[in-house]
C-alpha cells in the first residue's frame, strides 16, 4: 500500500511530551505528504488550557475528552477517504489504544504512530526557549512521570530528536514509508 493511496486512508500520530516537536514534525510530514493536519493540542477544551497554563498537570478524566475529540477527528479523515497526521502526546498505553479503538469501524485505514523522545535537558532546553505555547516548563517532569513509553509490542516507530528538524523529518518519512510499502508523494492534482 503507498503512503498517498486514496483508497486506504492512513493516520499518523506524532507523539511525544511538550517540548519534543510534534508541531514542527507534524507540519513538516503534512506539507510533504499533502495531507491534512491537526495541531492536537487545538481541541483541548479552554478547562484544559487553563489548567496547564496555570502549571497544573492535567488528569485521565481530563483527558478523556481532548483524546475522544482527536479519535472523532480522525475517523472523520477516514469517513471522507483522507489521510492526515495529528499531534497528540499520547503518553500512556491506554491513550494510545483509545486512539487505536477509533479504527475499528475503519479496517480499511491504516494507524501509525510516530514517537519523538529525547532527554529531559534537551526538552527542557527546548521549553524554555520557546514562548508561543501554553505548557510552562514546570510541567515537563509530570509528563515524563505520566510516560509510558511504547514497547516493541505496539510497532511504534521511535525518533530521538537530537538531530536538526530536516533530519528527524526525513527519517520519519522514511520509516513511514517503509511501514506503508512505498511512498507515493501526491501530485498537485492530487490533494490527499
Amino acid at each position: 500500500m503507498a503512503i498517498g493511496d486514496r483508497a486506504r486512508p492512513r493516520i499518523v500520530v506524532v507523539m511525544g511530551v511538550s517540548g519534543s516537536g510534534k508541531s514542527t514534525l507534524g507540519g513538516t510530514l503534512a506539507t510533504a505528504l499533502g495531507w491534512d493536519f491537526l495541531e492536537g493540542d487545538d481541541l483541548h477544551p479552554a478547562a484544559n488550557i487553563a489548567k496547564m497554563a496555570a502549571g497544573q498537570p492535567l488528569t485521565d478524566d481530563d483527558r478523556r475528552p481532548w483524546l475522544a475529540a482527536i479519535s472523532q477527528w480522525m475517523s472523520g479523515e477516514i469517513i471522507a477517504g483522507r489521510s492526515g497526521i495529528v499531534t497528540c502526546s499520547a503518553l500512556k498505553h491506554s491513550y494510545r489504544d483509545m486512539l487505536r479503538r477509533s479504527m475499528i469501524d475503519h479496517p480499511g485505514a491504516d494507524l501509525t504512530f510516530v514517537y519523538l523522545s529525547g532527554s529531559r535537558d534537551r526538552l527542557e532546553h527546548r521549553l524554555t526557549t520557546r514562548t508561543d505555547h501554553f505548557m510552562p516548563p514546570g510541567l515537563l517532569d509530570s509528563q515524563l512521570g505520566t510516560l509510558e513509553a511504547p514497547t516493541p509490542e505496539e510497532g511504534i516507530i521511535t525518533l530521538e530528536i537530537g538531530p536538526p528538524p530536516p533530519e528527524i523529518a526525513a527519517a520519519a518519512l522514511a520509516a513511514i514509508d517503509e511501514s506503508a510499502g512505498r511512498l507515493r508523494r501526491p501530485s498537485s492534482a492530487d490533494p490527499h
